[in-house]
């Protein structure tokens, strides 16, 4: 709209973020959503503006003119302004000051208004589709995986149970067995990438994991794919990083005013941007080698938590390393069997999996993936020694005997995706309706 040229006749629609009135002239900034800036809107009468409110909905006819001010090329002189809501100017609480995160959730259906929510809701849309690009791309079929699972991919046991409200046996009367919502839609994922070679899934995934820090939700989104034939770890780590080469890439050149808005007083923030566009490869490391750094580290960092081989990294270990030591995307590679999950594939040193975190600035793991087990009866006494109900992954097994292949898949969660790039401390503000422990609102 604002790239037409000078003189040029518009009508706008959308609400005011601020009403300014003076004796001769008065002016208004309008949003739609659109853009990170509202457009400037010009009354040179006055009255123009009476009932004006921050807030309220407006619909704006008048002329497009180039701006004198710094702030915008363009603004708009209004020729008429109708109200078409109404906003209580004593009660509205998105007035023209600066309003911390936490109170923005607490308004969370006005909180879209505001211009940080606003930033992180257009890089979520972008991002979505930069993601959806590669993939078509890179010849990858997108899958509608299930909300609604009889299984616990992760085997955490950290699920929301389905019940059926006003019957004897609330858990089984409806399906007749025990079903959950899906904490992962990767074991789904791999039985089309039996017959189509390369499939991801973008779908909300849910986790009952009650914790109440920022890092954690109960509802999100997970972005996860699978390929067959795939046999080498470094090849699907390349898949990884060019998938978050490319997406980065794509909001850079689509919403690159939203990601300077974030990065504007923080130079480590857009160094990272930077660092995840440029075509240098992102660093490997092996676990073993992470547990040397860490220890090495230990001295000066004073973690906490001790590093020790065949424990599960540390949010501060992993913080470590990707902010502190390599400062940037690290790729850490081949896990202790015991810490991760039965469908890893072991490596040949009969100790670790062949598998990988992407740690990164911020949320510190973005993503994790791995081979998987394609052998029958390997899988089989996985599944087995993780105590799951006989006979409710047989359908899994089965995979592995007709025309199974080596293959591998990964896993990210789109939320810490969009956190690492705006830099903001929580996830809950990431997502246009957080639900967590205790939280569940609208």
């Amino acid at each position: 709209m604002l790239d037409n040229a000078a003189g040029t006749d518009i009508k706008i629609a959308g609400w005011v973020r601020s009403v300014r009135v003076q004796k001769r002239i008065a002016f208004a900034e309008i949003s739609d959503g659109s853009t990170l800036k509202g457009v400037q809107v010009i009354m040179e009468d006055p009255l123009m503006a009476k009932g004006l409110t921050t807030g309220c909905s407006v619909e704006i006819a008048g002329t497009l003119s180039d701006s004198p001010g710094r702030e915008q090329s363009k603004e708009i002189q209004a020729n008429s302004v109708k109200i078409i809501g109404e906003a209580d100017a004593e009660t509205y609480p998105l007035q023209k000051k600066r309003h911390t995160l936490e109170f923005l959730r607490e308004i969370g259906h006005l909180r879209p208004r505001s211009q940080t929510i606003g930033a992180v809701t257009r890089l979520r849309d972008y991002a979505e589709m930069g993601l959806h690009k590669f993939f078509h791309d890179s010849e990858f079929v997108r899958i509608h995986t299930p909300a609604l699972t009889a299984n616990d991919c992760e085997g955490g046991g950290e699920t929301f149970n389905v019940v059926t409200l006003g019957t004897e046996h609330p858990e089984s009367d409806f399906f007749g067995k025990r079903v959950n919502l899906t904490v992962s839609g990767q074991l789904h994922l791999e039985v089309f990438a039996g017959a189509f070679k390369r499939v991801y899934t973008l779908n909300p995934a849910f986790r009952a994991e009650p914790s109440q820090t920022g890092r954690h939700l109960s509802e999100f989104w997970m972005l996860e794919a699978e390929c067959a034939f795939v046999d080498s770890l470094s090849t699907l780590v390349g898949v990884e990083e060019e998938m978050v080469r490319s997406t980065t890439q794509f909001l850079v050149d689509n919403a690159g005013a939203e990601l300077d808005f974030f990065a504007r007083d923080n130079e480590r923030l857009a160094q990272l941007v930077r660092r995840l566009t440029d075509q240098k490869p992102y660093a490997r490391i092996t676990y073993t080698e992470a547990i040397d750094i860490l220890q090495r580290a230990d001295a000066v960092a004073n973690f906490v938590f001790k590093p020790r081989w065949g424990q599960g990294l540390q949010s501060e270990h992993e913080r470590y390393l990707a902010t502190l030591h390599f400062e940037g995307p690290v790729f850490v590679t081949d896990y202790p069997a015991a810490i991760k999950p039965f469908y890893m594939l072991p490596n040949p040193d009969g100790r670790t999996v062949a598998c990988m975190d992407l740690l990164v600035p911020g949320p510190c793991e973005l993503l994790g993936g791995s081979l998987r087990e394609h052998d029958y009866s390997r899988l089989k006494s996985a599944i087995e020694a993780q105590g799951f109900e006989e006979g409710s992954l047989d359908w899994y097994l089965n995979l592995r005997k007709y025309g199974t292949t080596p293959h591998a898949g990964f896993g990210m969660g789109f939320e810490r995706f969009i956190q690492m790039l705006t830099g903001l401390d929580s996830v809950r503000d990431i997502i246009p309706f957080p639900r967590h422990t205790g939280r569940c609102q609208y």
